[in-house]
């Protein structure tokens, strides 16, 4: 009788185990899933997400597209979304989201951390890394043909240059409406069209994702990329015959976001925002290290990679994210019907 009892006892210990609800006040998720839409490069999306599945016990199910195709993905699900986070991709796709009513406003307590510069002014996403656009030359291209490296965008005209130029369409890439967004700012409207009239003369094909040009060019696929300094670097620091140059006439910058979707998926609310503080804590801040993405952490506390070049060191411009949020939409039509379309880009 008394064996009986203890196994009684056991097995009743077993069941209010098993029947246990996870104690989320020690850290442990009510609900373990997360759905990400995700821009940043395939090559670095699994040391952040399996770090933070790690560290939280919350999967990450995602999907990789470029800062454009993020966007027109969440705003055709607007009436139904089908992700509760948009991750990565610049400040100005944030801004342009965030005026067509597709993100829920958050703000991470772990801002107390980050330069007032790079915080959203309307309080809805939040910033997670920062990095320049930049000109990555291959530089055996340069040497084979006795050409000087381009130094300025005016440089990028130039005849010797004629399908050599890789760039991205500012339609699917966040990357290169940046790259749009600060020759208008640069050089006014009419100029700067006219000017991309120009270099479209001298661009071999644009690609969906402004990671892309990069590669290209360090595979000597092409002369040139502009490209975000971070993944101009990338390749550079893997071995490749790739320089950065910076445009002596001036150039801009992203700040990188993360955002709750607006009514994304209930169940995952929590885990959502534990995500988005986890991001731009130092635990992560510190793993672009290890990624190598050579991204520039907003996180004043984290360590970086030695030898990046922060952006107080660089010619860039006063550059208005909000105002190019605010215009994406006619600016990338105008680009679409007087540069290049949006068909036949390749991957």
């Amino acid at each position: 009788m008394k064996r009986l009892s203890l196994i009684l006892l056991a097995a009743l210990l077993v069941f209010s185990a098993c029947s246990k609800k996870p104690d989320t006040k020690a850290g442990a998720p009510a609900y373990n899933q997360l759905t990400v839409y995700s821009a940043l490069p395939d090559g670095e999306i699994p040391t952040y997400f399996n770090a933070f599945e790690q560290d939280t016990g919350i999967h990450i199910n995602y999907v990789r597209l470029s800062a454009g195709e993020m966007m027109a993905r969440i705003s055709a699900e607007k009436a139904n979304p089908q992700a509760s986070i948009m991750h990565g991709g610049s400040s100005d796709t944030y801004v342009a989201a965030d005026k067509e009513d597709l993100l829920a406003a958050y703000q991470s307590p772990e801002l107390v951390n980050i330069p007032k510069e790079y915080h959203d002014a309307k309080g809805v996403w939040n910033p997670i890394y920062v990095g320049a656009i930049a000109f990555a030359c291959n530089t055996d291209w340069f040497k084979e043909n006795k050409v000087a490296m381009p130094t300025s965008w005016a440089d990028l005209i130039k005849p010797e240059f004629k399908g050599q130029i890789s760039m991205a369409h500012p339609a699917t890439s966040g990357t290169s409406y940046t790259i749009l967004a600060t020759l208008i700012q640069l050089f006014g409207e009419n100029d700067a069209f006219n000017y991309l009239k120009k270099l479209n003369s001298n661009v071999r094909q644009y690609t969906k994702a402004g990671a892309a040009p990069p590669q290209e060019a360090a595979l000597g696929e092409a002369a040139v990329a502009i490209t975000f300094s971070h993944d101009g670097l990338k390749p550079k620091m893997e071995g490749y015959p790739v320089e950065l140059v910076f445009p002596s006439e001036g150039t801009g910058y992203e700040v990188g976001g993360v955002a709750l979707i607006k009514n994304g998926f209930e169940k995952e609310q929590e885990n959502a925002k534990r995500f988005i503080d986890w991001f731009i804590s130092v635990r992560c801040q510190e793993l672009f290290i290890e990624a190598k993405s050579n991204r520039l952490p907003v996180n004043t506390k984290a360590k970086y990679t030695p030898g990046l070049v922060s952006l107080d060191q660089l010619p860039i411009i006063n550059y208005d994210a909000v105002w190019a949020g605010q215009n994406k939409a006619a600016f990338v039509k105008k680009f679409d019907e007087q540069i290049k379309d949006q068909s036949n880009l390749k991957q």
